[in-house]
């Protein structure tokens, strides 16, 4: 399976539709997804809760045939596709402030329930991939979420028995890695990479688009 996440920063136009089409991938995580998002060939699911006008927190995305599922938190989107079950989630970054669906005074607090409540509803599911806006780095230096915050994310990686594939590719700013992520089953022989997220010096978006193949 080749696995694609993208946070399209809310924005949709021919060009966006061309750089998902050239990665030829069987599944798409995407994040802060505009409404009017139409790919050909694929079926979409949407997350139900609005993070904007006209704009959802998460959707996959599938070539394949997909059966929706029920959000596991209100910035998350889920679906089965054959016996897996992908999900696609946007996480706590440090300047959310606690509204809705956000839940406690400090973005570590907001960061530990939101992924506490994903780990409920997905523990025990399997196959399972989790993936998207994440808002943290695995490893090295963190900008835009918290050390707290990651340590939560570890812990339900390993609660969930899941490895980010992502976790060593770079951020689309010099000398940072990448808070967007694919999520895998541990054990699985993977390969993954950046896809620039730029046309004709422009970017689509300000996150950069990211890959993973996986024998699922």
């Amino acid at each position: 399976m080749r696995i694609g996440t993208w946070n399209l920063a809310g924005r949709w136009s021919d060009q966006h539709a061309a750089l998902i089409e050239a990665e030829d991938c069987d599944v798409w995580l995407l994040t802060e997804v505009n409404e009017r998002t139409d790919l050909a060939g694929h079926s979409l699911h949407l997350s139900t809760a609005v993070m904007a006008a006209k704009r959802r927190w998460a959707a996959v995305a599938s070539r394949l045939p997909l059966t929706p599922e029920a959000d596991p938190h209100p910035a998350s989107a889920r679906a089965r596709i054959g016996s897996t079950t992908y999900v696609s989630s946007v996480l706590p970054w440090r300047a959310c402030g606690s509204a809705s669906p956000w839940v406690g005074a400090r973005h570590v607090d907001r960061t530990e329930n939101a992924v506490q409540e994903l780990a409920v509803h997905l523990r025990g599911v399997s196959p399972l991939v989790w993936g998207g806006d994440w808002n943290h780095a695995l490893t090295g230096k963190e900008y835009a979420g918290s050390q707290g915050g990651r340590r939560a994310l570890h812990d339900a990686l390993e609660s969930l028995r899941l490895e980010a594939a992502t976790t060593a590719l770079p951020h689309a700013i010099e000398g940072l890695l990448t808070i967007d992520h694919v999520a895998v089953p541990v054990g699985l022989d993977t390969t993954a990479s950046r896809i620039d997220a730029a046309n004709e010096g422009k970017r689509l978006s300000d996150h950069d688009a990211y890959v993973v193949t996986a024998d699922l």
